[in-house]
């Protein structure tokens, strides 16, 4: 993520990940100024609206570097919340293109004993000449934004969540971090929030526990879209339209979602479920591995054996939804499945070319999947059918 030198006096972070730059600049400028002593070190606000403002900027900044510490004490030089690095509308125009580049001749041969700078920035163009001059004279940390799409967006959460627990004096067990990473999702400024009210929430005690999550965290919007497919997969007839009403609901007040996008994330638990079918088959897991020792088999499982696109490949999954989806395989056959699979096609179809009411075909193609039939189970329990739906 970052590159660096054996000049440490010049640093940069920067990144789309606002939350983590600030907290990282922080820790840095409390490192440095703690181990300088004195009482000359300067913070220089950089967030700016136009290019005049950039220009000033830059002209503290190279006074505050030449301004000598007193006492022979050494300086720390912050450029908080710089803006106009990136592609912003001040950072376009020539002066302060040309003022940037300026300042980047003048700190090649600058002196840097008991002087050092740090800027703090979000998006920044890494082909400028600015840019490139701060990742050559010291070390550049770039903390690029997280999403549903990063690679490991889950492992940097659940690190983030448990160091910012530790700090607490917290430990979380391995369930109860898989659970709140399941429920914030790749937002580190919420997780940070969460983990704050978890830590307040436990009191003295040390270990956060599932129970812990479940009663004072909240499930955002990512983990509320899951909540569908969990019905689906726990085949709960009830609950499962409960939770289509609820999402239909939500489709009027939200645009970004869609019937058709329902239908995708259904299509998305069906093939997950029938994949773990195929992985116990093969011997990579064991149908009844608990949190911990499933994520371990998992790391082994040979990933040339599934597609490289993300939405087919069940190993691109939180590993914590994954072993959620594990334990739900059970309440179907491979049949049932594969089946289930063939009418959320139908239903793709019917939403696509047919004028019916998109809620009742979700719904028919839901109850046909689910099956109707109940009977009671041996504990006194209704059960569903294991019988395809016809």
């Amino acid at each position: 993520m970052a590159k660096s030198t054996t000049n440490e006096s010049v640093r940069l972070v920067c990144g789309e990940d606002e939350f983590a730059v600030k907290q990282r600049a922080r820790q840095c400028y409390q490192e440095w100024t703690e181990a300088l002593g004195g009482m000359d070190h300067e913070v220089i606000e950089a967030s700016v609206t136009n290019s005049a403002e950039a220009l000033k900027v830059l002209a503290r900044l190279r006074e505050a570097l030449q301004t000598l510490p007193f006492f022979g004490s050494g300086k720390v030089v912050w450029l908080r919340d710089c803006n106009f690095l990136g592609d912003e509308r001040a950072a376009q125009t020539q002066s302060v293109t040309e003022a940037l580049s300026a300042l980047a001749q003048e700190l090649k041969s600058f002196t840097w004993q008991n002087v050092r700078l740090l800027v703090s920035a979000g998006k920044v163009d890494r082909r400028k000449v600015f840019f490139k001059t701060l990742e050559k004279l010291g070390k550049a940390e770039v903390f690029e934004a997280l999403s549903v799409d990063s690679k490991d967006w889950a492992s940097d959460c659940e690190f983030r969540a448990r160091a910012g627990l530790r700090e607490r004096g917290k430990e979380i067990s391995d369930d109860a971090l898989a659970e709140l990473v399941a429920r914030i999702g790749p937002y580190p400024r919420q997780l940070d929030s969460e983990v704050e009210k978890l830590s307040l929430y436990a009191g003295d005690r040390k270990e956060i526990t599932s129970h812990d999550v479940a009663a004072v965290c909240v499930r955002n919007k990512l983990a509320r879209s899951f909540a569908l497919a969990d019905a689906l997969g726990d085949r709960q007839l009830a609950t499962l339209l409960r939770r289509l009403d609820e999402e239909l609901w939500d489709l009027q007040f939200d645009r970004s979602k869609s019937e058709i996008g329902l239908l995708y994330g259904l299509i998305g638990k069906v093939r997950a479920m029938l994949l773990l079918k195929e992985m116990i088959r093969e011997g990579w897991i064991a149908a009844d591995a608990d949190y911990q020792r499933f994520k371990s088999q998992l790391s082994r499982v040979p990933a040339d054996q599934f597609p490289a696109e993300k939405k087919f490949n069940p190993l691109s999954m939180h590993p914590f939804m994954l072993h959620r989806a594990l334990g739900q395989a059970r309440n179907y056959s491979s049949a049932e499945l594969i089946q289930a699979l063939e009418l959320l096609l139908q239903c793709n179809r019917r939403l696509v070319s047919s004028g019916l009411d998109e809620s009742l075909v979700l719904q028919q193609t839901l109850v046909q999947i689910v099956g109707t039939g109940v009977r009671p189970s041996s504990a006194g329990r209704q059960t569903f059918s294991n019988r395809p739906a016809r």
